[in-house]
């Protein structure tokens, strides 16, 4: 830092300079994030100030979380359902089995989670103490539900099932995995991240949220298909007493208690959705998600007519391409400006269609992979 400061259009220049080495959003179909909603960005400045952490010096930002998750809980199948804003996914995710663990009480506590698991699933069980078991999947990239059963015992303290995984975009049977929770008296979280703000408004209809009895928590993240600012992510129980078990005292704020796992948290990003929410409404929503599904199908069926098929039809918009010499074709799609991922096993050519694509894009993506295979 120098001793002296500098002139604000110094710092905004290096700022500028900085911002233009970044990858621009227009050729990204790796990232599971995507350029905010305008009124996000908006609501967002208006409470750039605000801190969930110390939520009695704001109550209006604290009014505008609850109605998020009121408003999420009626998404996902419950408006009675409590929580609140996380960073993300990983946090959300670490906190409901964070509760799991702490209801159970177990020695020597063990979870089990699909394959096909988001890597948050291994800093939990580093960061919590808990033996992380992997079920196998079935030929569609779902969770094999014997594989699960196989792998509990005594000392099982919760199961996770998936709702538009990471890789696939593929849903596990969550009513089976119900089943199977309640049979044996175990907690279940549904990591829909992604999915929780696609999967209410496709048209078939899934069995994946607290309208299956037997689901006890959800992670759902607004700042991806719900287009609200980075950071927002959400952490949602059917039971508030799920809460408790996260309590900690906070003597020297004007709150009693907390239970997030941050400390200071951005009511900035609660009021940005909030207000992306209210703005857009189901009908927004689903607005969003037929037009990212109409992109899905549009380059499915280009690349089918070049020779090259996706690993499953695409559940939602998530889309696994087998591209034949995969690394030498991603390598010159990339000196083409596209951004693209991979999946783990089987490895295939990874793209994830988000509404800051458009139909030509899509078109020129096609039209450039054919010329580098």
């Amino acid at each position: 830092m120098n001793e002296k400061g500098l002139f604000e259009n110094e710092v905004l220049s290096l700022l500028k300079s900085a911002k233009q080495k970044d990858t621009s959003y227009d050729k990204v179909l790796s990232s599971m994030c995507t350029k905010p909603h305008p009124i996000a960005v908006k609501a967002h400045m208006q409470f750039i100030y605000s801190n969930m952490g110390d939520s009695g010096l704001f109550p209006g930002t604290k009014y505008l979380e609850e109605e998020v998750i009121r408003m999420m809980g009626d998404m996902l199948g419950d408006s009675s359902a409590c929580g609140y804003l996380t960073t993300g996914g990983t946090e959300a995710n670490i906190q409901a089995l964070r509760t799991a663990r702490n209801i159970k009480n177990k020695s020597n506590p063990n979870m089990v989670v699909p394959a096909s698991a988001h890597f948050s699933f291994d800093k939990i069980a580093d960061l919590l103490g808990i033996e992380l078991r992997k079920a196998s999947m079935d030929r569609e990239f779902r969770v094999d539900i014997n594989s699960v059963g196989n792998l509990i015992d005594k000392n099982t303290i919760a199961l996770v099932g998936i709702a538009g995984s990471t890789e696939f975009g593929q849903i596990d049977p969550i009513d089976k995995l119900a089943k199977l929770a309640m049979s044996n008296d175990l907690f279940l979280h549904i990591d829909a991240a992604f999915g929780g703000f696609v999967i209410p408004y496709l048209d078939k209809k899934y069995d994946f949220d607290f309208s299956v009895n037997g689901v006890t928590s959800i992670t759902s993240d607004p700042h991806k298909m719900g287009l609200s600012t980075i950071p927002a992510g959400g952490l949602l129980f059917k039971d508030e007493a799920c809460l408790l078990p996260l309590e900690i005292d906070t003597p020297y704020l004007t709150i009693r208690k907390q239970y997030s796992l941050a400390g200071t948290r951005s009511g900035a990003a609660v009021a940005a959705t909030y207000a992306v929410m209210k703005h857009l409404g189901h009908d927004g929503y689903r607005h969003i998600v037929k037009n990212c599904i109409k992109m899905t199908d549009m380059l499915v069926k280009g690349t089918r007519k070049l020779g090259v098929r996706p690993l499953i039809d695409p559940v939602m918009n998530i889309v696994a391409l087998d591209v034949p010499n995969l690394d030498d074709v991603r390598k010159k799609m990339r000196t083409k400006g596209w951004t693209t991922s991979v999946t783990r096993n089987p490895g295939a050519m990874r793209l994830i269609i988000m509404p800051h694509l458009d139909e030509k894009i899509i078109d020129l993506f096609i039209s450039d992979l054919e010329l580098c295979l």
